[in-house]
């Protein structure tokens, strides 16, 4: 604890969308930060690479600093906020934080998903806290409900759209029947897509999200490595249509469950794809770059956290609120929950996983087909829910949706159909989630 009357000193680790939002924050909300947490919060260092670099705000003179070795170090910091983003020189700084005394805020999703252990381990050695709900869906309270709010309760399932990015460029291929390509153009026009947009639309951004909320929400170890990652690049907007006349829109998903391993023990299910889900489902009518997760839980059943995922401000507004919670716990001279891994429950690969699959099948127009593309799926212990035929000529189209299998067991089956004979082309595969199984 700082010299003086409780001044708690705050360090700012990054000064970009967000780091500048938050050095804003802190100094036009001065007087209620120190009433909601019980004594000053006073910003006394950002650490930036260069000096001169155009901001979005105006630091106060003498606190910016090209050392943020040197700032963490400083026995007048408290609080770091760590925003810069990345593996390193985030994850050193945090460790070297922690290991000078200060409590550690952060919304940095990809070193969480790829160590967050190392950094829950060093907080619990120093007996400091390590919040992070910016790293996941922006402004929106959805990790601390899960390691707070529904601690007494048991969690089986997590869904959600957690990358504003591609939930608008799905969003406008649905409602404007754009292309990829085209969609994500505005999406870049925008300001919402970065110039190389391969975290976002390859689905990295969204594992990493998806790795942190199964860790919270089933009381395990995942890591971004753990979920199965399929980006959008290849949704078409023939798939999109096809969506359509299914009455479904095409998401990208995080989706982290509880399901039944080989041996009958529960394990954690962690993907990261397109699907096709019912326009009646909550999530189907979240627009544009906004977020929303989805979580359904034994004794408080349904639950869904909506609103912008991203952006400079509504992030800040998450770190802040993170902020104010350590500064409390310092001043009590006590922590929050660290990490809860007890459970310890092993990851089920995709294979293993139940999905359904919706196909589309370009085939020779003629008697016996039909029945031809149907064992293959029987061949595969896979079975058919619906199936859609239209002619065209010589050729046709089936369009096969499955119930629930093995992912294995649906993937070898779209193999066998690519080598038979009346088999053109399998022109889209994608997942389906919601409705009946």
């Amino acid at each position: 604890m700082s010299e003086g009357d409780k001044r708690l000193g705050v360090a700012v680790l990054g000064c970009g969308a967000v780091g500048s939002q938050v050095v804003r924050l802190l100094s036009e909300q001065r007087d209620d930060l120190a009433a909601r947490v019980g004594a000053p919060v006073e910003l006394v260092g950002v650490a930036v690479r260069r000096l001169d670099a155009p901001r979005d705000v105006d630091v106060p003179d003498g606190l910016l600093t090209t050392d943020a070795h040197g700032l963490v170090a400083r026995d007048d910091v408290d609080l770091v906020v760590e925003v810069i983003g990345g593996i390193e020189p985030a994850r050193s700084l945090i460790l070297s934080a922690l290991d000078n005394g200060a409590s550690v805020v952060t919304a940095n999703k990809a070193l969480l998903a790829e160590d967050g252990p190392t950094l829950f381990e060093a907080a619990a050695k120093a007996e400091r806290d390590l919040y992070y709900e910016a790293a996941v869906a922006g402004a929106i309270p959805i990790l601390r409900p899960l390691r707070e709010s529904l601690a007494g309760d048991r969690v089986t399932r997590v869904l959600g759209i957690v990358n504003g990015t591609t939930n608008f460029i799905l969003d406008k291929m649905d409602t404007s029947g754009a292309g990829f390509s085209e969609a994500l153009e505005e999406a870049q026009e925008l300001g919402y897509a970065e110039a190389d947009p391969t975290a976002d639309v390859e689905g990295f951004d969204a594992a990493a999200k998806a790795a942190i909320l199964a860790s919270l929400a089933f009381h395990s170890r995942v890591t971004a490595a753990d979920v199965h990652r399929e980006g959008i690049s290849e949704v078409t907007a023939a798939d999109v249509a096809s969506a359509r006349d299914m009455d479904s829109v095409v998401k990208l998903l995080a989706i982290c469950e509880l399901r039944p391993g080989p041996d009958g023990q529960e394990q954690v299910a962690a993907r990261v794809h397109p699907a096709m889900i019912p326009r009646s489902h909550p999530l189907a009518s979240v627009r544009e770059a906004y977020n929303a997760v989805f979580v359904e839980s034994e004794a408080a059943g349904q639950l869904m956290f909506y609103g912008p995922g991203a952006g400079g401000a509504p992030t800040a507004s998450a770190v802040l609120g993170d902020l104010v919670t350590v500064a409390r716990n310092r001043l009590a001279e006590t922590r929050g929950a660290g990490e809860s891994a007890y459970a310890d429950r092993a990851v089920l690969p995709m294979g293993e996983t139940r999905t359904r699959y919706h196909v589309a099948i370009d085939v020779d127009d003629r008697a016996g087909v039909l029945a031809a593309v149907a064992n293959a799926f029987a061949d595969h212990d896979v079975s058919i829910q619906t199936v859609r035929q239209e002619g065209r000529g010589a050729d046709a189209q089936l369009v096969v949706v499955s119930h629930a299998a093995p992912d294995a067991a649906l993937s070898a089956t779209v193999e066998q159909l690519r080598n038979m004979d009346i088999v053109r082309e399998v022109t889209s595969v994608m997942r389906v989630e919601g409705g009946d199984e």
